[in-house]
């Protein structure tokens, strides 16, 4: 059914865009975008060359002349964008020195589709496209002239992505080391095998702070077995320690595996799992308030002062509503763990935000469907979908002091305790 649904969403689709394109409208709407499209992008890439050749104007041969210069073009080539394909000349520069070759930040060599497409086609297939509907649906976002993604182009894209992806979860961890990780489950509204309903996903900063994907497995919905085989698929990677602080919801079976492999491994609760938990056992009149009295919890300055928000909302609604309270107290201790961390990071290891911004398009906490997919495509997508979102994830605030938490120093409110 949703397979049939998809396609009647995209010839729906592809007869507005005819009716428009008779009406005149649509053909000359997107000419525009396109040619705006390749302007703007001939412009940078005319001033990036130029920036190069000026900054390296000062390097001359021994007859006086300059060593760097520009050099025509090279070949056109077509560029698959949101707007259409666009045709590119790219200015080409010649160092006559041989020491060094230019090489373009903004269309590197070889690129034949924006990032921004690598994304889309992961996304629609999560959603339940077909790969025999792509091209359809394709066309309708990108327009009929977008070349090389035909049905058999896409299914050679996810035997190589998925070839990347078996080459990933079997590298090697060895000496890797990691502070924090966050930790979530996730499901789809694809085909999965009947005992493997969602995704497992474990992110992780490293020593300098910066982000990276460590794990996407596929596991029976969020037990604490499918957990401890992720940790096993790890060790058997290399991997030697846990971190300092797992990140995650409190349904997850994770807690039960973490407890007994890694004990030493602090726990923090996510507070935007946690809030919406609560304000779903609330009736929306009272969601307002109730709200901003969480969020005086988890931004509050010190614990102490967490604490006496926490205080005032059992006291607000604890005789009125039982089960948001309970929710609220079920956690206490693992809400307030990050007190107990460096102050820089609070932002960071408060939610399991790494994980919800990489999927907030495509996370679908509902009951499992039979759709489009199977097993291991939907993996490599997943894994593709958030190494696409990893280039643009952010360094820890404070890193530096990843050191003294790695070390095991004592923070108290934020703030490192100082030896006397």
């Amino acid at each position: 059914m949703q397979r049939k649904d998809c396609s009647k969403t995209v010839v729906g689709q592809q007869e507005e865009k005819s009716v428009l394109s008779q009406l005149g409208f649509n053909g000359a709407l997107e000419d525009v975008c396109r040619r705006g499209a390749q302007q703007m992008l001939a412009h940078a890439m005319e001033n990036e060359v130029s920036e190069y050749i000026r900054q390296r104007a000062h390097e001359r041969d021994e007859n006086g002349r300059q060593v760097v210069v520009r050099n025509g073009y090279h070949r056109q080539r077509a560029l698959t964008t949101g707007v259409g394909s666009l045709a590119i000349e790219q200015p080409r520069v010649h160092d006559k020195s041989g020491r060094q070759k230019f090489t373009s930040s903004i269309l590197p060599k070889y690129m034949r589709r924006v990032p921004s497409i690598d994304v889309l086609i992961p996304v629609l297939y999560l959603k339940g496209i077909s790969t025999g509907d792509f091209t359809t649906a394709l066309e309708a976002i990108l327009g009929p002239a977008a070349p090389g993604l035909s049905a058999a182009n896409i299914t050679r894209l996810k035997q190589v992505w998925e070839t990347e992806y078996h080459e990933w979860r079997t590298r090697s961890l060895k000496g890797k080391r990691y502070v924090y990780w966050w930790v979530d489950g996730i499901y789809f509204n694809v085909r999965l095998d009947d005992e493997r309903q969602c995704m497992l996903v474990i992110i992780g900063a490293t020593e300098n702070g910066t982000k990276e994907l460590i794990a996407v497995c596929d596991g029976f919905r969020e037990s604490k077995q499918s957990w401890l085989d992720v940790f096993t698929l790890l060790k058997n990677q290399g991997l030697e320690g846990y971190p300092a602080l797992a990140i995650g919801d409190g349904g997850l079976g994770f807690w039960a595996a973490l407890s007994e492999k890694a004990p030493r491994t602090r726990q923090q609760r996510c507070w935007v799992h946690k809030t919406a938990n609560i304000l779903d056992k609330l009736p929306e009149s009272e969601q307002g308030k109730a709200k901003t009295m969480i969020h005086d919890m988890y931004l509050s300055s010190t614990k102490a002062d967490a604490l006496k928000a926490y205080d005032a909302f059992l006291t607000m609604y604890g005789k009125k509503h039982e089960r948001a309270c309970e929710c609220l107290t079920n956690d206490k201790d693992e809400l307030f763990t990050f007190y107990d961390f460096p102050a820089e990071h609070w932002p960071h290891i408060r939610t399991t935000n790494p994980i919800e911004s990489t999927f907030a398009t495509v996370r679908l906490r509902t009951k499992r469907t039979k759709g489009c997919g199977s097993r291991i495509a939907t993996l490599t997508m997943v894994y593709k979908l958030v190494g696409e979102a990893e280039k643009r994830w952010n360094r820890l605030h404070g890193h530096k002091l990843i050191e003294y938490v790695m070390l095991g120093e004592r923070f108290i409110d934020g703030i490192r305790e100082q030896a006397a």
